[in-house]
């Protein structure tokens, strides 16, 4: 099991996203989660993209820390 850590700057990213944007975009927090082998070597930060989101992250060995989210819709 991995641990999520939102940022300030990506809870309030969330916050302000309709419906389908944040269900986007916890969808590709999800599939970073479960794509451990792609992650940057830890304390690197990387962009996973959705349809119409991204999310930007930092790896660690026991997770991940999103940076910002953003969606396109």
């Amino acid at each position: 099991m991995y641990t999520v850590d939102l940022a300030i700057r990506a809870e309030d990213a969330l916050d302000e996203l309709p419906a389908p944007g944040r269900q986007e975009a916890m969808e590709v927090i999800a599939s970073v989660l479960v794509q451990r082998p792609s992650w940057p070597p830890p304390g690197e930060a990387a962009v996973a993209f959705g349809a119409r989101s991204w999310v930007v992250f930092i790896a660690y060995a026991d997770g991940i820390d999103v940076d910002d989210i953003g969606w396109a819709g």
